[in-house]
């Protein structure tokens, strides 16, 4: 951030204008590497990442306030942040504020950047549960149809798409598969998920024609000749990222006229509503 850019940052009743520069560096620094990291793992949009900095960057600054800082915070910390400036506030803003503070430190926990997580006995205050706005049995196809398959990256991110939906995979999962984990004739993927465990997954008829054609067709276009481990690969001869493929379905989803948010949660959502109606 440019120095003097300046946020406002909601605390109880009204707002205070905070620059980053009266946040401890380090706090400061943290939270930019956490929202790089919510938008490369999740995709998250602009709006719900500005909500989680806004969030915890209010939070650091209550416990600047108390001498303290996000990585030495305890849960006496966070129930008395709660307690003193949001007494009042509704159960959906206490469980969003709540949420953001978990995340924060399960991801700090993941980096061994911290041993205990201070949020772990805190309570999220009781909502009603509401289904993720899925996307139609018709956003769904024309979602798999926007690929371009006159093109070798049209044809790719049309295999990405059916093997996603049909194996109902995790888009980390899909882009870390390699080409030799793939078995057309067997018709499965090796997949490896959360925790480094592997599984089997099959494929379906669909998303096996569409892997074949693309190994067969797009995959050598594309490479040129160079090497690349990863089954799908970019024009750089390299493996597709998560960053890059969560572009790639905003992108299609807008061609494809579907306006409605897209995140990893409601594609899957989405899929899997989509096949078991199949």
């Amino acid at each position: 951030m440019v120095a003097g850019t300046r946020r406002c940052v909601k605390i109880s009743a009204g707002y205070i204008s905070v620059s980053e520069q009266t946040l401890a560096l380090s706090d400061a620094a943290e939270l930019d590497t956490f929202i790089d990291h919510l938008w490369l793992e999740d995709g998250l949009a602009k709006n719900t990442l500005e909500s989680y900095r806004l969030d915890l960057s209010a939070f650091a600054l209550w416990l600047a306030q108390q001498n303290k800082q996000l990585l030495t915070a305890d849960q006496a910390d966070i129930q008395q942040y709660l307690a003193v400036k949001f007494p009042l506030s509704k159960p959906r803003s206490i469980g969003r504020l709540i949420a953001s503070m978990r995340r924060f430190y399960r991801y700090l926990i993941r980096d061994n950047k911290i041993s205990l997580d201070p949020t772990i006995q805190i309570q999220s205050p009781k909502l009603p549960r509401s289904l993720p706005k899925s996307l139609n049995e018709d956003e769904v196809l024309a979602l798999l149809n926007a690929p371009n398959l006159h093109e070798p990256v049209g044809l790719r991110d049309k295999a990405m798409l059916e093997l996603l939906y049909a194996c109902g995979l995790r888009v980390s999962e899909l882009v870390g598969v390699k080409a030799t984990e793939v078995s057309v004739s067997d018709g499965v993927v090796r997949v490896t998920g959360k925790g480094s465990k592997t599984r089997l997954v099959p494929m379906g008829e669909e998303a096996v024609d569409w892997i074949s054609r693309y190994l067969s067709e797009a995959r050598p276009a594309i490479l040129q000749k160079r090497l690349c481990d990863a089954l799908f690969v970019t024009n750089r001869g390299e493996a597709m990222t998560r960053q890059a493929f969560w572009y790639l379905i905003k992108r299609y989803a807008i061609l494809a006229g579907i306006s409605k948010h897209m995140s990893p949660h409601v594609l899957r959502h989405a899929f899997a509503t989509h096949l078991l109606n199949h």
